[in-house]
């Protein structure tokens, strides 16, 4: 059973990445609309430049509290709490320190690689049925669907810092876009898949 102080700590963390991905999708449609609406299509390019310039600014603090809050939830899988907050702290000071030398942006590609590779390595455990990861849920399908959607989401996050280079953003987007379905159909229809996959086990089994 897990404790109230994990429960707690899960719950605020999934409370506030819905909170942070509702205030993205709100500028974003907001900024689709503002964009049809004003004609701004029609309008000389150091007007239109100078929109996107704004909406970046709008968007950029949302988007920095993502990258911050997927950096604790990834590691969260693999780390016990005391050792979270320790890791959270170093990150938070080894990415302020990269941030006053290399700049903001520099920093949080720092943290989304670190991000990447624990959540690959996550995914990893998850696909080879590890029972030390920290999931709320035992399903085999719901952890590995779990798995890929983080993923998918880390590389999309990382695609924004990379879609000036062609043949990179387009590796990044399909990757993302591959690993998010086969996500939501592990997290969807995790009831389905187990009963394939034990029909199958069975057969084979049987057949042995």
């Amino acid at each position: 059973m897990a404790s109230p102080q994990k429960t707690s700590y899960d719950f605020y963390l999934i409370l506030l990445t819905v909170l942070v991905l509702a205030a993205i999708s709100a500028i974003c449609v907001y900024g689709m609309f503002y964009f049809k609406f004003a004609e701004l299509a029609r309008m000389p390019l150091p007007v239109k430049n100078a929109y996107m310039e704004r909406m970046n600014e709008l968007v950029s603090p949302f988007v920095i509290a993502l990258i911050l809050i997927l950096a604790i939830c990834v590691p969260k899988r693999i780390l016990p709490a005391v050792w979270l907050n320790r890791f959270s702290l170093a990150l938070g000071l080894t990415s302020v320190l990269i941030a006053w030398r290399w700049g903001v942006v520099a920093a949080l590609k720092i943290a989304l690689c670190l991000t990447l590779g624990l959540q690959v390595v996550v995914l990893g455990l998850a696909l080879a049925g590890s029972e030390r990861l920290n999931f709320e849920t035992k399903g085999y399908w719901l952890r590995l669907g779990s798995s890929c959607m983080h993923l998918g989401l880390v590389l999309f996050i990382l695609d924004l810092f990379f879609y000036r280079h062609r043949g990179l953003h387009l590796l990044l987007f399909w990757v993302t876009t591959i690993s998010t379905v086969l996500g939501m159909t592990g997290c969807f229809y995790s009831p389905l898949l187990a009963r394939r996959a034990g029909g199958l086990a069975r057969r084979a089994k049987g057949g042995g």
